[in-house]
């Protein structure tokens, strides 16, 4: 097998297309909101791609049958509008060198379709939980990032700088290479549990960039649900906290 594999099952022509990345991340805040979108303008499935850097396993279905991992590409015609390619999948490359020849093989390809901007999308991982998600943001084009700061898009301020792992942060730096505006958005999450509360808030400055209308109702049952789960955690330190120990006490230990 080649190291990448792109399965056409359509040749679309597209008008001055907008790519938008969504793949499995932190908190699957990319996936989940990819796959909102998917569901809600139906756009159709154009091509797969199978990769020797995904892992080296398969999905079963509830009926046993097997199927390998793939990345899929869908197209959404738009009238008086940019079309819109959306990427989404199972996972994500396993090795960096995958990482890299995987981002660097999907900024090719969307170039070749003419895209004209392109949008990734993930979590911002802050390692405790999250009672309002904030969306994060970095880019390459400063009309993309400016138009992305007036919806409330955090970039730079009082919150540390740092590196964005996997396929939405190396898209943006071949997407860079290649002089093709770029934005990434990164939805709140604690990382702990899938997302659905950052994916609603990516998606609701995403939308407003993309100029899409989709319904966030369902999302938002989600993360209701979500809420109720961190409530409930919460109200678990708090009672963990009034039963510590009053003197301290050595816990450490190695493992």
């Amino acid at each position: 097998m080649e190291g990448i594999v792109l399965e056409y099952i359509e040749h679309p022509k597209l008008k001055d297309p907008i790519f938008v990345e969504g793949l499995p991340g932190v908190g699957s805040v990319g996936k989940i909101a990819i796959e909102h979108l998917i569901a809600e303008l139906k756009p159709r499935k154009f091509a797969e791609i199978y990769s020797k850097y995904f892992p080296p396993q398969v999905m079963v279905d509830q009926n046993g049958r097997v199927k390998m991992f793939t990345n899929e590409l869908y197209f959404l015609k738009r009238k008086g509008k940019p079309d819109i390619i959306f990427l989404s999948g199972d996972t994500q490359a396993i090795t960096p060198d995958g990482q890299y020849e995987l981002s660097e093989f999907i900024v090719d390809f969307v170039e070749k379709l003419g895209a004209k901007a392109i949008y990734t999308l993930g979590g911002y991982n802050v390692g405790k939980l999250v009672e309002k998600a904030r969306v994060f943001g970095a880019g390459t084009s400063e009309k993309l990032m400016a138009e992305a700061q007036k919806l409330g898009v955090i970039f730079k301020g009082d919150e540390p700088g740092g590196g964005i792992a996997g396929a939405s942060g190396l898209i943006l730096a071949f997407a860079e290479r290649r002089k093709i505006p770029s934005l990434c958005l990164l939805g709140e999450t604690s990382g702990f549990f899938v997302d659905p509360k950052g994916a609603e808030a990516t998606l609701a400055a995403l939308v407003k960039l993309i100029d899409v209308d989709i319904n966030l109702k369902e999302l938002e049952e989600r993360a209701k649900q979500v809420e109720k789960i961190t409530q409930r955690l919460h109200e678990f330190e708090d009672t963990l906290g009034k039963q510590a120990p009053s003197k301290k006490e050595d816990l450490s230990y190695f493992g």
